[in-house]
């Protein structure tokens, strides 16, 4: 069943003061630092937290609830996103949280479901405000107050312990939302050490799982690991094929066989680049992307020729996972469509607005300029 996430509000998130934009398969952000892209990335995995019962590891890990509202501008943060679900009526997912000391208060909390016709209320599968929780109970179809201790500071999405399909389809999709920073290559990290034999759907956040999911991927999907190889021979004309040789019961490495070597090289000692768009490609090609998959900076280390292949990796991928990526780079956005770009900026109070460049009068210029001239030219915003 296809789902995907169509419409997100946002008001009190850092710079994201007052947001309301739509969503497509592939968001690309682009702006200059500090302009509120990673702040975009961090409300969806804020969502992702309230689904899975993570809410407060969340707020705590980013220093309270106090420090992540719109500084001078709002006194509480407030969220609201759409789900549109084939072959359903679209649900809408409504959060408010205000701090309270040290601490925070869900102050509202609701996810409802429109109906076919428009002048009827919509469905409320969820319908909380404070301590006054009520959720739609499946067996007496009526709202109800919880049976079971409920847990103030995690979300009654996540509490909710049977829900209709819709409403269940929309918690594990916002749930499975995964956010993926700069991978980290540094001489000992875990992308770069042989790595235990077990099943792995994907490369993990910190590569951790990359040998194995390579190798799982090369036994179960040969399809989708010869597409890996192809790329990466796109990307290196001298590659010729990636190996997993065991260095100890139950642990593989990875080999990187070269035509110009006679012997391969292995993860330890590729560079940065390679060993970032390796992760990237492979993460990419993996069958068990979740619903949604956030990229912080995707670009770094790599050729400029490697983006342009990562752009159509990025596009074949949200066929299967809306992509949401953050990105610095000109020359990257000089292999994107308008339909694929959102330019943030600041205002002149120093909040956020975002725009999808399609959206601009782009069509006299497109003739002349690719779309990173026309971003260093001013045209799309993004530059202040």
């Amino acid at each position: 069943m296809k789902t995907h996430f169509n419409h997100i509000k946002v008001a009190g998130f850092r710079r994201l003061k007052n947001i309301d934009i739509d969503l497509r398969p592939l968001c690309v952000l682009i702006g200059t630092n500090g302009v509120g892209k990673t702040s975009f990335l961090d409300v969806m995995a804020l969502l992702a937290a309230s689904a899975e019962g993570k809410l407060n590891a969340f707020v705590t890990e980013n220093s309270g609830l106090s420090s992540m509202i719109t500084c001078d501008y709002a006194q509480r943060l407030d969220i609201s996103l759409s789900m549109q679900i084939e072959g359903y009526e679209p649900l809408v997912y409504e959060l408010s949280m205000a701090p309270t000391g040290l601490a925070y208060t869900i102050e509202q909390e609701r996810l409802t479901q429109q109906r076919k016709s428009k002048e009827i209320e919509p469905f409320m599968h969820i319908n909380s405000k404070r301590t006054d929780i009520k959720y739609y109970e499946t067996d007496t179809r009526k709202l109800m107050r919880p049976t079971w201790e409920h847990t103030p500071l995690e979300s009654s999405l996540s509490q909710v312990p049977k829900m209709y399909k819709e409403p269940e389809l929309f918690r594990r999709a916002l749930g499975s939302s995964t956010f993926y920073h700069v991978l980290d290559v540094a001489p000992r990290s875990p992308v770069r050490l042989p790595q235990a034999m077990r099943p792995a759907g994907l490369p993990g956040k910190d590569g951790e799982d990359l040998v194995t999911c390579l190798y799982y991927l090369r036994e179960t999907d040969r399809d989708r690991f010869d597409a890996v190889e192809d790329t990466l021979r796109a990307a290196f004309p001298s590659f010729e094929r990636l190996d997993f040789p065991p260095v100890a019961a139950g642990t593989l490495t990875l080999a990187w066989k070269d035509r110009n070597f006679s012997r391969p090289m292995y993860a330890h000692q590729l560079s940065e680049g390679t060993l970032r768009f390796l992760w990237l490609v492979t993460l990419l090609q993996s069958p068990q992307l979740p619903a949604v998959t956030l990229i912080d900076e995707p670009e770094v280390s790599l050729h400029p020729e490697m983006l342009r292949i990562l752009a159509g990796l990025l596009r074949e991928a949200s066929q299967r996972t809306q992509l949401i990526i953050a990105t610095h780079s000109d020359r990257f956005v000089r292999f994107l469509q308008p339909s694929e770009l959102v330019a943030m900026d600041t205002t002149e109070e120093g909040n956020a607005s975002m725009t999808w460049a399609d959206s601009l009068d782009l069509e006299k210029w497109i003739a002349e300029y690719s779309l990173d001239e026309l971003w260093r030219m001013g045209r799309l915003g993004g530059r202040s």
